[in-house]
């Protein structure tokens, strides 16, 4: 089996306190989950040319060939959360948390995986 290796940034997200907010109000917690993704991550991630690798219930994994774009998504989507969370009782908040591995990519049956070098964290 060949395998391809490079370099690349893995953005992963996860929402803090995710089984806790599914259990107070599971419907609302996977509306407004979805409407985030919709109106900011995704347009974002588009936006600094990332691919979404892998999605959770309440995360997912995204691939960037630059570490500066990966950095950048995250503070874009970062900084856009206090808005979002405006008016919404602190208890039913999405809070995200980011974290930025750079590293070889090994391309194999379509899984990446890969060995950290860096880390960073954006929240």
């Amino acid at each position: 089996m060949s395998q391809t290796r490079r370099l690349a940034a893995i953005l992963a997200a996860d929402v803090a306190g995710y089984s806790r907010l599914m259990g107070a109000d599971e419907e609302g917690t996977l509306e407004r989950l979805k409407a985030l993704r919709r109106e900011l991550v995704d347009p974002k991630i588009a936006e600094h040319h990332g691919r979404i690798v892998k999605t959770t219930g309440d995360g997912l994994l995204v691939e960037f060939a630059s570490v500066v774009d990966a950095v950048r998504c995250a503070v874009e989507v970062q900084q856009a959360m206090p808005e979002r969370n405006t008016g919404v009782a602190a208890e039913s908040r999405i809070e995200l948390r980011i974290g930025i591995n750079l590293g070889d990519v090994n391309r194999r049956e379509r899984r990446p995986l890969w060995r950290r070098r860096q880390h960073r964290r954006t929240d």
